[in-house]
């Protein structure tokens, strides 16, 4: 099977490209920024024509929320336009699409995790951006699954791990807001949940399916922090602060845990719990 990943130098793509040699079996074609935009039809058009891929997994994104409040026009232009392009090129070669989209399409007022079914309400323009992305790719229609998720991070990229990994190793002390909450979400997991979808699809079958993927558990920032401390060593102390105190451009939903049953109900995947899975990464982290 040919598989081709876009967006392979991010988080995402980075993990799947690690897992991508352990899946002799695929072939896989691996592109980013410069080689490939994926908002430049022309260029998608020539690099699916000439990989033929089964499968293609969307890992690229606009993922700059606060900036993306002063520069909305690049926000749009990745998340949906880009979105738009990629869907194109899948129902031109009858290709499945995996399109990775955000908990941020939810306003975080609901006092339960969200389903696939829950109305989307988003309050930045991150988080709108991704929404209309996933729209657009329901009106081309190519065979399609989007899996949203949450609080991503790896060894690889900048994420709030590394960022908690080196203030820790500055600081003694360090403040963490408390009243967000959600579920931190390890890439390497979510690229092994995609790799089980792609790998057991039905290509006779024409997919419109939307998913939830993140790890087990829930977490306030503050205690994904302390997590990060413990479990690192790190002698850093944490203190919950109130996120009024700490404004950011764009909102964020206060309440973001995501609901997993259609994903491991469907496709058999078991998820690890968060903590388990920080353990595994902050062991194999330089």
């Amino acid at each position: 099977m040919n598989i081709l990943v876009t967006g392979s130098r991010g988080q995402l793509g980075s993990e799947l490209q690690e897992l991508s040699r352990k899946l002799p079996d695929h072939r896989f074609f691996f592109y980013d920024l410069p080689e490939l935009d994926i908002t430049d039809s022309g260029a998608v058009g020539l690099a699916v024509s000439e990989c033929k891929p089964s499968v293609l997994i969307n890992a690229a994104a606009y993922t700059a929320v606060d900036r993306a409040e002063r520069d909305p026009e690049s926000a749009f232009r990745v998340n949906r336009n880009g979105a738009g392009v990629l869907a194109a090129a899948c129902r031109d070669v009858g290709a499945l699409l995996l399109h990775v989209s955000t908990d941020y399409v939810f306003d975080g007022n609901l006092p339960r995790p969200y389903r696939e079914s829950d109305p989307p309400s988003p309050s930045s323009v991150y988080g709108c951006s991704k929404l209309q992305g996933e729209q657009l790719i329901g009106e081309i229609d190519p065979s399609h699954i989007i899996v949203r998720t949450s609080w991503l991070y790896s060894r690889h990229g900048a994420n709030f791990v590394k960022t908690m990994l080196r203030l820790g190793a500055e600081k003694s002390e360090l403040q963490v807001v408390f009243d967000q909450t959600g579920t931190p979400t390890s890439a390497a997991d979510l690229a092994g949940a995609l790799m089980e979808i792609s790998g057991h699809f039905d290509p006779s079958r024409h997919y419109r399916e939307t998913y939830h993927y993140s790890n087990e558990g829930t977490a306030s920032w503050y205690d994904f922090a302390c997590a990060v401390m413990e479990l690192s060593g790190l002698g850093c102390s944490v203190l919950p602060v109130d996120s009024s105190g700490y404004p950011q451009e764009a909102p964020r939903p206060s309440y973001s845990v995501l609901d997993k049953g259609a994903i491991k109900r469907d496709w058999g995947i078991r998820i690890p719990y968060w903590r388990h899975s920080l353990g595994a990464m902050l062991s194999h982290q330089p």
